[in-house]
Order: C-alpha cells, then structure tokens, then sequence
C-alpha cells in the first residue's frame, strides 16, 4: 500500500551540540583571553541538549502570571513562573552568571562570565534579565558601603533561591527608572522621596517598566524635593521580615522576552535607602546602566549566533535544486555574510568584557557604549535573515526561529535605545577625551596590518579633528557611532580572527563593497571557511 506521507529531505533537529567549544569564533577568542574553564565546556555541553532547549521552550510558552491577592484577599503582588524558568535561572546562577565575578579572586572573572553569558543566553534570553541585572548592580551600590556590606554576600552567591523572604543567601536584583511621562527622560521622574530618618527614606510614585519584579530589591530613582534625583535601594523583603509596599499593577504584554514578567509598579510610602549622594542618583546608577549594556552587547551576540547555528545547520541538511544547499553560490554568500556579522559581534562583547578585567575604564565608557548601539541594532537583521534561510519551516513556531525574531529588537530598546546610547557617546567624547584616545590605540595595530582600516581611521580622524566640538556631531551622531563600532570589530577581527573572516570584513564593512542586504559580499573571498566556521559541531 502506498504511503501519502512521509518525511524527506528535512534538517535533524540541532540538538547535540556544544555551544562553546563547537563556537570556534567564541572559544578561540575565550582561550586567546585566559578564561576557558571547566564549567564552561560544561555550560556549553548543557546549553545544547534537547532538556536545556525544552527548558527554553517552555519558559515562553507558559509565560509569567501576576497575583495581586491571595485567596483571602490580602496583598502579596507576586509573579509566578513556569518551573522551567527556575530550571534556567538555577543553572544561570549556579555558573556563576550573576554577581559572582565582583567576589572572584581569578584573573580573568568577567571574560569568563561573559561567554557563560553568551552560552546560556541562546537558550533562552528572556531569563537573563534578573541575571544581568544583579550582575550590574554591585559597581552601583558600592557607592553605598554598608548596603554593600549587607546585601553583596547574596548578590555574588552562587545560589538560585525564588520566593520572597528573609535570610536567603542568594539574591537578585533588579532595576526601577522609567515612568510613564518621561520615557528615557528620567529627570522627569515624579517618584519622590521624603527622609524617614535613621538613614531610611520613604518613596511615592509609580515606574512605568520594571523588570523582573520577583527580584529580592531594586535600585530606584526618586526626586528629593530641593536635592534632585537620587537613587535608592528598595528591597522587596525588609529586614524586619515584612513586605516593602511594592504594587504591582499589571504585567506587559510585550513583542517577546515573554518568559520574563516586566511590570508596572506602585510605590506608596515604600521603605529605601539612599545609594550615592543624595542628588547625585542619575551618575550613581549609570553605574549599573553601564554594566547592563554590556549585557546588551553580549546578548544580541548571543541570538545572532543562535540564528545563524539554525541558518547553516538547515543549509547543510536540506537539498534543493540538484544538490546540497549551502553549496549554492547564493545561499553561501548569505550564510558567510551572516556568519562575519556574527563573529564580529561576538569578538566586540569579549573585548569589552576583557576591558572590565584589565580596569580599562576609559575605554570600556566608550566603547560600550559604541557597541550597545551597533551589535544592538544588527540582531534584528541578522534574525530576520537566518529566518528566511529555513523558508516556510522558519516562519513557524516550532523551529524557534520566531521566538529569536521576536526577541531581537529589545537590547536596542533596554538600557538606553539608539539615539541615547548616540548622544552618551558624544558626550563621553566632549567630557572626556581619553575614551576616544584609547579607542584609536586600540585601532593603531590592525591599522598598520591593514590598509583599508588605515583609509577608513584616518578620514574618521580627520572629521573629528575638524569638528569645533563633539556637538556639532549631534545631527550626525548616529553615523559617528556606526563607523567608530565597525572599525572597532574591523581591528578585532583583523588582530585575532581568522583571516578569512577579517577579509570579508574589511572589504565589505570597511571598505563599503556590500550591498543593503545580506548576500553581497565582494567576489573572491573565501566562503566556504566563513560558513564552515559557523557549523555547529553535533555529536
């Protein structure tokens, strides 16, 4: 009898694999930092079994649900998530994903965490929130040393513990500034606080997105009446062992990042503490800004080589046309172009990250902020494309890819969108010019290496010599940003990548020989080890 169904021609699932020692661009740059460890391999071997991918599934198929009241009706504003989403932040936590670099007595703390980072966060994003978040907070609130003293120990735990009470030993953190009539503007803040005395403040006000609100305390921005804005700490449990007035109103329904409850929140004589000096809460938490936007950086580094794993995965199994489709000059130049802008990410977040380690402020300021806008921006593209390498089968839930697209324009967005993180650079060029002297020493070898870099530095340069003051680049601030973050990889690349990558790089980034979209690379470049690079290694 004959059969009306049967499945051929179809990709085997992409399960198997390792996600850091099968990312040859990831673990070559990890190995050439110092940071490669056991438990990293470890987080990459999980990260690619069939368990950790149904942890991820699951975490956004069964997204977060608010209790206001409990079956009494008394107050207790809590989140409850799917088990799959502990499972997540258990292994997260647990490698050390979280704050555990601030109390690390290794050399290389932060690289390593970084690519843990990155490993995990293919799995799924959405949980990565809190991690990031509490990662970021300590360089913040140790402008604060007893709050320090007193909350550190949990915040560099190593230890996963949900609910909401008192003597846990691991703790999350979260953050609190936007409002509803400010946006990115959050000297328009309304939230006030008022001095409750013996160090304690009271504050009032409503936050129109906060992130993970099942965090165990939050920093906050409030204005003093007569001082200006301050940051607080706003614990969610005080230390009496009651509950903080914390109200949550309703969760966002969002684009993606569905597995993580993002919330609008009430505060009404809430208990805090002032971080910083009073008046001064806007540089004190930028200290946290700026760690997160690392985390930004790392990743949508993270999804576009998720997107592109699936990409060349599914071109290396399926035929079409008379043969195997990655071999198809067309589908090559896609998947190899996709690749190059993926290792370009990638080698960007591991620079940045290795600058923490070395205390390399004066670039790290910049160039972080450099990359937030570029690798940000360039998720969007780069899901979409690897997408439509699946055809239909990527348009459907099932393969994931969608859950990637939908997830890719919120690092963007988070943590300062793009015409924030513009202006933030003009105005690290304009305060302090160091950024921008150690960002062209970082340039200087790969310039002499390299000709098409040199050309491209040098009319840069010239332009910026040229401008009376940083902001007379404020129109321009955009393309500014875009050129300083390609060159930028382009000098990465060209110092420690494979040289076929950096080629392909330099003459189509840099020297501007690339069309709009994806898959017009210049003739002559060596696509077959881009794309081969870019296999993920199953079994």
């Amino acid at each position: 009898m004959a059969t009306t169904h049967e499945v051929t021609n179809q990709p085997p699932p992409l399960v198997g694999h390792d996600l850091f020692t099968g990312d040859l661009a990831l673990a070559e740059t990890v190995r050439r930092l110092g940071a490669e460890t056991a438990g990293l391999r470890a987080l990459g071997t999980l990260a690619g079994t069939a368990q950790a991918q149904r942890w991820g599934v699951d975490a956004n198929a069964y997204p977060p649900v608010l209790r206001t009241h409990d079956r009494y009706g008394n107050r207790i504003d809590e989140v409850e998530f799917h088990p799959a989403y502990h499972r997540l932040l258990t292994e997260a936590v647990g490698h050390g994903l979280a704050g555990a670099p601030w109390a690390a007595v290794e050399p290389t703390p932060h690289t390593r965490r970084a690519a843990g980072f990155y490993v995990w966060s293919q799995v799924e994003a959405g949980h990565g929130c809190p991690v990031s978040m509490t990662y970021a907070v300590l360089p913040a609130l140790r402008h604060e040393p007893s709050l320090a003293a007193a909350y550190e120990p949990g915040l560099t735990s190593t230890t996963y513990e949900p609910g909401l009470r008192a003597g846990k030993t691991g703790l999350l953190a979260g953050m609190g500034m936007t409002e509803k009539q400010g946006g990115s503007d959050v000297r328009a803040n309304r939230t006030t606080a008022v001095d409750a005395g013996a160090g304690s403040w009271r504050l009032t006000g409503h936050k129109w997105f906060c992130s993970a609100p099942m965090c165990d305390l939050f920093l906050v921005l409030a204005q003093v009446p007569g001082a200006g804005l301050t940051c607080f700490l706003v614990p969610r449990v005080l230390p009496s062992g009651d509950r903080n007035v914390f109200r949550l109103q309703r969760l966002k329904d969002k684009l993606g990042n569905r597995s993580n409850a993002s919330s609008e929140v009430e505060f009404e004589d809430t208990v805090g503490w002032a971080v910083g000096p009073v008046g001064r809460g806007l540089h004190t938490i930028l200290e946290m800004v700026r760690v997160t936007r690392l985390d930004c950086v790392l990743g949508s580094a993270a999804l576009m080589r998720a997107a592109v794993a699936q990409a060349v995965h599914h071109a290396t199994h399926r035929s079409a046309f008379g043969g195997i489709l990655r071999d198809k000059p067309l589908m090559a130049a896609v998947l190899a172009d996709l690749a190059v802008e993926s290792e370009a990410a990638t080698a960007l977040g591991l620079r940045l990250a290795a600058a923490a380690d070395a205390g390399e402020d004066d670039f790290g300021r910049l160039a972080t902020a450099v990359a937030k806008f570029w690798v940000c921006k360039r998720a969007p593209a780069v899901a979409g494309e690897a997408l439509e390498c699946l055809g239909g089968n990527g348009y459907v839930e099932e393969s994931g890819m969608p859950r990637l697209y939908r997830e890719a324009p919120l690092n963007s967005l988070w943590e300062g969108a793009g015409n924030i993180n513009s202006l933030d650079v003009l105005r690290v060029l304009a305060r302090q010019p160091e950024g921008l002297a150690a960002l062209l020493d970082e340039l200087a070898p790969a310039r002499a290496a390299e000709p098409r870099l040199e050309r491209a530095a040098a009319t840069l340069e010239r332009e910026l010599g040229a401008a009376a003051d940083p902001v007379d680049l404020r129109a321009g601030a955009r393309r500014l940003v875009e050129r300083l973050a390609v060159l930028l990889q382009a000098a990465l690349l060209v110092r420690h990548g494979h040289p076929a990558v950096a080629d392909a790089f330099c003459a189509s980034r840099v020297a501007g020989d690339r069309g709009a979209a994806f898959g017009t690379l210049p003739p002559g470049l060596d696509l077959a080890t881009i794309v081969e690079r870019a296999t993920p290694k199953v079994g």
